[in-house]
């Protein structure tokens, strides 16, 4: 427990030093770019993951209790979807069980899950200690569309666009063989079939 909390503090410290540190210079222009980060990182706290269920949706363990938070940001394709199970394995990997994040919490949803944003405390040299937005990297990397309804993150829709160019995870067989989640749900048996078989992962 005493790691726990020392861990904690010193995570919280750097994240937060470090947004200082590089807001110093910046423009007020250039802030948006940063400030969702610093905003997740300033009211964040240190959890332990407990289990991936799929790609946005994971078991934390925080101050001797677990809760499910489900990840604001990103929509993940379903488990039956075409790289759906390829991509919750991936996060899997990127969250094996017992290592420690910083959690933002925003409220619950009707399901009694918690929202939130999470990022990865980081000590390599180009990161001088700079959180990850985790909700990022799964865009970055093509494991998820980028949910960004009001525009908040800036650059997020160029991320998506660049994940999309190269052919990156759910983008491999190009943008007609990467369905949505929500038009996926709609989808009958039948359709569900024609999108599914159509591209080896």
């Amino acid at each position: 427990m005493f790691y726990f909390a020392t861990f904690f503090r010193v995570a919280y410290a750097l994240a937060v030093g470090s947004w200082l540190t590089g807001c110093a210079g910046l423009r007020s222009d250039e802030l948006p770019v940063s400030s969702f980060t610093a905003r997740a990182a300033a009211a964040a706290e240190a959890a332990r993951v407990v289990r991936v269920i799929d790609v946005n949706t994971y078991i934390m363990l925080s101050g001797g209790s677990t809760y499910r938070l489900r990840l604001l940001g990103v929509d993940a394709p379903e488990p039956d979807q075409a790289f759906g199970p390829q991509a919750a394995d991936s996060v899997a990997k990127l969250l094996p069980v017992g290592r420690v994040v910083l959690v933002a919490k925003a409220g619950h949803d009707l399901y009694g899950r918690t929202l939130g944003a999470v990022l990865l405390p980081t000590s390599t040299v180009a990161a001088a200690g700079w959180p990850v937005p985790l909700d990022s990297l799964l865009v970055v990397r093509g494991w998820a569309w980028a949910y960004d309804p009001d525009r908040r993150v800036a650059g997020r829709a160029a991320q998506q666009a660049q994940a999309a160019q190269w052919g990156r995870g759910l983008w491999k067989c190009g943008d007609s063989q990467a369905v949505s989640p929500k038009l996926w749900r709609s989808f009958d048996a039948r359709n569900k079939r024609r999108y599914r078989g159509s591209c080896t992962w």
